[in-house]
């Protein structure tokens, strides 16, 4: 490692630690107590007029030191919280007092012991009658600053830039509670669907992430390799036909929470890894899943924010059902005054969108151009929660037609906040059907096209054994979180987001 002079004094003090006998990093703690559980501790005594002491240990970071000759005020911080630290020479001795001021740094984490008082200004500390380095920091965090707000003490940190943030994700979560709380509330997402799945039936279970051939979405997929097997293999851009053949297979509802990858552009709303929920429920069509849908997110705002209403990039979102539903052809005769069931051709729609001034790609098929239309004129404009139906079968080779019209399938997008949440099918579930649109989309995609899906021989297989009528359903986890945390960009909701190598343009 190539230190600073900061980074190189703070080292030395190892070596010092150690002359003095005294391990700056021991193998284990002796913590009695969280921060917080022993201020609920000491809280709990008080209420109860207990004249018996209340003796801890605690441990954590160190975030703040005040010498004020012979005694020290100190902060330290932990997950739960921060509590202050009392030392008075009188009580741990001038060598031990000498030993904390000199050798230990903020940064640093340490654990100490005593009895719990209230200060005169009324703050509960530990009167220190020992501590013990925990582990000896070597860089320094970025400092923080304390501001009181609303009489609550609110701590900014100074780092901000989102580019160090992320590439240091560890300093970013020291420094900023904010932060934290953000990925608390990932993971209380997480559980609220789990529990929402589960109390309906739904069995939790794992498909695989390296696939022989890739499907169920329309992506590019990377591609890895199997050096025994001599195999190529893809990263899983979608659990879909792993999940629809466990329905063959007799297990009526089945979800999935886990990381798909996809070899793609990197925006505010995408990553090449991301979390995916999906579900699939036997004996049921893309209506009863709209219903589920509304009801699930709605579960999850009152477990994760206790309310249905919260701001999203400045505008209120309510997540209460009923969402509104819009067809897809009506929004676009409403949005840009074209009727996509006048144009049954990809020739015919492109002319219509020249005459309406809308620009499109050469050899686009009629589903990419409907589709084109819908991500300009339709997404940005649905703030609040919207189901959006029945779409182009040819961008939609695993839904079920409409029995009136064989060109457009059961399917609908949610969006809130502008862009999209979730995607659900009434599944095809016609073998022969199924097998004719894979060798459709063989002929009318390029083979580098990303809405190209590989004929999977396997699952036409399954499917030949019998699959009921099943509705799907798959949602981003990640822009979800984005939605509930108010954050307009994924990297803030993902741990450790993908990042170009530094210097490239």
């Amino acid at each position: 490692m190539q230190l600073n002079e900061l980074e190189k004094n703070r080292a030395d003090k190892i070596h010092q630690l150690r002359d003095a006998g005294i391990e700056p990093y021991p193998i284990k703690s002796h913590i009695t107590h969280t921060t917080q559980g022993a201020i609920e501790a000491f809280i709990k005594a008080e209420e109860a007029h207990s004249e018996d002491p209340v003796v801890v240990t605690v441990g954590g970071r160190i975030r703040a030191m005040r010498p004020m000759g012979k005694i020290i005020f100190a902060h330290i911080e932990d997950g739960s919280g921060r509590i202050q630290l009392f030392f008075r020479i009188n009580e741990i001795g001038k060598e031990k007092m000498k030993l904390f001021q000199e050798l230990f740094d903020l940064g640093d984490f340490m654990e100490a012991s005593g009895k719990l008082f209230r200060t005169r200004t009324g703050e509960i500390s530990v009167h220190v009658d020992s501590f013990e380095m925990l582990s000896k920091a070597i860089t320094p965090l970025p400092p923080a600053k304390d501001e009181v707000v609303d009489g609550e003490v609110v701590r900014h940190a100074t780092l901000s830039d989102p580019e160090t943030r992320f590439r240091q994700r560890y300093a970013d979560l020291a420094v900023n509670p904010g932060v934290r709380e953000v990925f608390r509330a990932r993971a209380n997402v997480v559980k609220a669907l789990r529990q929402y799945l589960d109390d309906l039936d739904f069995l939790e279970v794992e498909t695989p992430i390296l696939q022989p051939i890739y499907g169920g979405a329309a992506a590019r997929p990377f591609v890895t390799h199997h050096n025994q097997l001599k195999q190529d293999l893809y990263l899983r851009i979608s659990f879909e036909l792993y999940l629809k053949r466990l329905l063959v297979g007799m297990f009526d509802r089945v979800y999935e929470i886990g990381r798909d990858f996809r070899n793609e552009g990197v925006s505010f709303k995408h990553n090449p890894e991301f979390t995916q929920l999906e579900f699939y429920m036997a004996y049921a069509d893309y209506k009863t899943v709209m219903e589920l849908t509304e009801n699930m997110l709605a579960f999850v705002c009152d477990k994760v924010l206790g309310k249905r209403k919260f701001i999203f990039d400045g505008q209120e979102i309510d997540m209460s059902p009923p969402w509104k539903r819009v067809e897809l052809r009506q929004g676009l005769i409403d949005a840009v005054g074209i009727d996509i069931a006048e144009h049954p051709t990809a020739e015919s729609l492109a002319e219509a969108m020249k005459e309406k001034g809308i620009s499109s790609k050469p050899g686009s098929t009629r589903g990419k151009l409907i589709d084109a239309m819908l991500g300009d004129y339709l997404e940005p404009n649905f703030i609040q929660p919207t189901f959006l139906y029945n779409y182009p079968r040819d961008i939609s080779p695993l839904a079920k037609s409409k029995p009136d019209d064989p060109q457009t399938v059961e399917r609908f997008e949610g969006f809130v906040g502008g862009m999209e949440l979730c995607n659900a099918f009434s599944e095809l579930n016609d073998t022969l059907d199924q097998e004719s649109r894979f060798l459709e989309m063989g002929r009318a995609y390029d083979a580098d096209d990303e809405e190209l899906h590989p004929l999977d021989e396997d699952y036409l297989r399954a499917m030949s054994y019998g699959m009921p009528p099943t509705g799907g359903f798959g949602m981003g986890v990640d822009r979800l979180t984005m939605l509930l945390t108010n954050n307009r960009t994924i990297r803030e909701v993902i741990l450790f987001p993908h990042l170009r190598e530094r210097g490239e343009d």
